[in-house]
């Protein structure tokens, strides 16, 4: 399954190409993400739990990065095991360009799965992974930018003032 896609994030490239290479920001942002550890020098351990139709596993894996060019481009590429329900492979190259508004953030996605999970069909498969893709990516963007401007009015009555990934580092 392959899909690619791209939007745009409210902050300067530097820091939404720091941002990828930050392994918390990263497990904030991926869906069911339970630990996360290491670099981006030496790759990423992580676990993930996820339920995709009737097959809910607990996938460890690793990540890498290579071919980063900062702040231009760098490829994700992960691969998890979940015991019984399988594997998945992925991929993805992200391209980050100056925008009016921010920073233009391209990406191409690329997903494989084996094991129990493949035997789901293709038509499941690929509807999961789009949404794990879309939903990463707007758990980067939501994480480098902060709260959305609706969501801000929501949550500030409940809870404290939440700030995006760079502005928690720096203020």
């Amino acid at each position: 399954m392959q899909m690619s896609d791209s939007r745009t994030i409210k902050a300067p490239r530097e820091v939404v190409f720091a941002a990828i290479l930050d392994p918390e920001v990263l497990k904030q942002c991926v869906p069911g993400c339970t630990e996360m550890s290491g670099s981006a020098d030496e790759g990423f351990e992580a676990t993930v739990t996820q339920k995709v139709g009737p097959v809910k596993a607990t996938f460890k894996g690793q990540v890498t990065l290579s071919e980063m060019d900062p702040p231009n481009t760098v490829k994700l590429e992960g691969e998890g095991k979940g015991g019984a329900a399988g594997f998945a492979k992925g991929g993805a190259v992200v391209r980050l360009e100056e925008a009016e508004e921010g920073t233009l953030l391209h990406y191409d996605v690329e997903a494989k799965v084996g094991g129990k999970l493949a035997q789901l069909g293709s038509r499941i498969i690929d509807g999961f992974a789009k949404k794990m893709a879309d939903q990463f990516f707007q758990n980067f963007q939501e994480a480098v930018e902060g709260p959305s401007e609706t969501g801000e009015a929501e949550t500030a009555q409940a809870e404290p003032e939440k700030k995006g990934w760079f502005k928690k580092i720096t203020g």
